[in-house]
């Protein structure tokens, strides 16, 4: 008999770790957090009741050292072992070395994990039990006919070692950086290929399964709109599909679940063709990271259930009935106009109203790190219609307070409110097409400036009471000036504290300034983070971050013309092959990758010319700025 859960080892950090805490609480488990060094105050390790330290910083070191995972449980008295997802979440041999501790393994038997590690192994097996798949292409014989060609890694995930190739010319090139990614990522260069089936949909199915042989299909998903094969807006159920192909997705999951006697929770991806066919993809063997939607249209608590699961309890052989429709967009640190470049440094305020679920692993004051992802958290949205939860997602993100990093909020709103997606018209295409329209520079920020100026010329509220009660009745014979720069443009603002063309101060206070634009009240909230370097202006016109400009500035320091300088922490994670002091290189082409928050960037020639310096060498770790190379252009004809 599986002993019952006392106390619970989540082998995982962020959101996922915070969210199956919180389960674990409601059901009176005492709860262990383990830590890198960066994560030693994270949100995680302060939500449990007890934390063991993994010495280090690099995931490698740290959590993806199943050895000291288990260590940790065992010093902690923890019994039972969740792994959330990423990390150590879909290892066979961690599983095993979880069950031969004696400790609860929450998650499928090892075997199951190591039957679907594979991508090709798994496409073998699920052929066999009759699921529909894509034919893979051998990339050694393939033709223009077979254009055009997705590479995948075998052992990835999260769109890790994923190339498109649309070019014979250029497979050789994206095999070779789509193993190298892959050995990076999951230690296993395997890569295979298969047809990209164009305007696709992402489609997958929840599936839960006890150890008496009850597999529940838990509804579907739709997970098509992704940047870089990576989900960035989910929902429940995947809208528009004809109730046929919904229960052949359904079957096709649960013959997946039983061909490795499945238990737990799981994930059955699915590729579906705009004529409505579905071809099996893979199977996650753990939590998804877009649970949630599910959990709000079934009105369940997955968490608990693996739990349940894992102490040996029965399902009841129906799952409940799904209700509604949920939506979950992922708030991620990282600027989607400039390549999804991640961001880092300190998020002075996240506030998201509304009533949504928010699923997060930071608070106001927390540092976001160049080691792990840079998602801040998961928000969803459930309604008794699609539209409805739509709306209520992007009036929740509109309204959002995020402080001190750039993120993916705008996009996401522009996103949700675009007409495709209004009309459930899905595929993965949908940032490859509306990306620089959803990515344009935010509206005019001078009003938004004028607010900024306003609130910082506001008397203190400890200010004397002649100063509170008359600061702003006194104009002045000259109009007081300040200067900002917001996304690249820089506004000044000359301003009484009464007139101004088209605006009437109605209020001005430190932190909330209320104009009259045009005929119409707005209210304008406005923060500084705390050396005074940014000024954070939040209306229903839109959100702006303002540098003040000083009245004298210092002096800028100057780069060689021509130097690539790091664009964010990381590491370099290759150069390209023959690059040397001396190289000629031509504009755009990639010279260095540069590796942060487990995504790859590549570093390019800004010109034609030739590389008088390379400083950069592969596995060295840089700071945000350093210099790269240099290249230095050559003559124009």
């Amino acid at each position: 008999m599986t002993p019952q859960i006392s106390s619970l080892l989540v082998a995982n950090r962020g959101e996922i770790a915070v969210r199956i805490f919180r389960t674990a609480h409601d059901l009176g488990l005492a709860t262990v957090a383990v830590h890198s060094d960066p994560d030693a105050d994270a949100l995680h390790v302060r939500a449990a009741d007890a934390a063991v330290r993994l010495p280090g910083a690099a995931p490698a070191d740290t959590y993806l050292r199943g050895d000291l995972v288990i260590k940790a449980a065992l010093a902690a008295g923890a019994d039972a072992v969740h792994p959330g997802y990423g990390f150590l979440s879909e290892n066979a041999d961690f599983a095993r070395q979880v069950h031969d501790s004696g400790l609860t393994w929450i998650g499928p038997p090892p075997e199951a994990i190591e039957a679907m590690a594979s991508k090709t192994r798994a496409k073998e097996l699920m052929r066999a039990a009759g699921v529909p798949l894509l034919d893979p292409v051998d990339p050694a014989t393939a033709t223009p006919a077979d254009l055009p060609l997705l590479l995948k890694a075998a052992a990835g995930g999260g769109g890790r070692g994923m190339r498109v190739v649309r070019d014979l010319d250029d497979l050789k090139e994206a095999l070779r950086a789509a193993s190298a990614e892959a050995v990076s990522a999951f230690g296993d260069g395997e890569v295979f290929a298969e047809p990209y089936v164009e305007r696709g949909r992402h489609v997958e199915v929840q599936i839960l399964a006890d150890a008496h042989g009850t597999v529940w299909a838990l509804g579907t998903r739709d997970c098509s709109l992704q940047r870089r094969h990576q989900k960035v807006i989910e929902e429940a159920p995947a809208p528009g599909l004809p109730d046929t192909l919904r229960e052949s997705l359904h079957a096709a999951a649960v013959a997946a679940a039983r061909a490795v006697s499945y238990r737990g929770a799981g994930t059955v991806e699915f590729l579906v063709t705009a004529d409505g066919r579905s071809y099996f993809l893979e199977m996650n063997t753990r939590l998804q990271v877009e649970h949630p939607v599910t959990e709000a249209v079934f009105g369940l608590d997955l968490v608990a259930l693996q739990l349940r699961v894992a102490e040996g309890a029965a399902l009841p052989l129906t799952p409940p009935q799904p209700t509604g429709h949920a939506v979950e967009a992922r708030l991620y640190a990282e600027d989607p106009a400039q390549d999804w470049r991640p961001q880092t440094g300190v998020l002075h305020t996240l506030d998201i109203p509304g009533q949504v679920r928010i699923d997060t692993g930071f608070t106001g004051g927390d540092t976001v790190g160049i080691h792990y992802d840079p998602m801040l958290a998961k928000v969803v949205a459930h309604a008794p219609t699609r539209a409805e939860a739509v709306r209520a997602l992007a009036h929740a993100l509109a309204g959002a307070r995020i402080h001190g990093l750039t993120t993916n909020r705008e996009l996401l709103v522009g996103s949700l409110r675009h007409p495709e997606f209004g009309a459930a018209q899905l595929d993965t295409g949908f940032y490859d097409r509306h990306l620089a329209a959803l990515t344009e520079t935010a509206p005019d920020a001078g009003t938004a400036a004028l607010a900024a100026a306003l609130a910082e010329a506001a008397p203190a509220p400890d200010a004397p009471l002649a100063a509170r009660l008359g600061g702003w009745r006194n104009v002045r014979s000259q109009p007081q000036t300040r200067r900002y720069t917001s996304a690249g443009t820089e506004y000044e603002v000359q301003y009484h504290p009464v007139d101004h063309p088209g605006v009437r101060v109605l209020s001005a206070e430190r932190h909330l300034v209320t104009l009259e634009v045009d005929g119409i009240r707005r209210m304008f909230h406005v923060k500084r983070n705390s050396n005074n370097t940014e000024v954070y202006v939040d209306s229903a016109l839109g959100a702006h971050t303002l540098t003040p400009v000083p009245r004298f500035p210092d002096p800028q320091d100057r780069t060689e013309p021509g130097s690539l300088l790091a664009p964010m922490p990381g590491t370099v994670v290759r150069v390209a092959d023959g690059l040397a002091p001396g190289s000629h290189v031509t504009a755009g082409q990639p010279l260095l990758w540069l590796e942060a928050m487990k995504m790859e960037h590549r570093i390019l020639a800004p010109a034609s010319g030739t590389l008088t310096a390379l400083h950069a060498v592969t596995g060295q770790q840089v700071e945000f700025g350093a210099l790269l190379a240099v290249v230095q252009e050559e003559p124009q004809p």
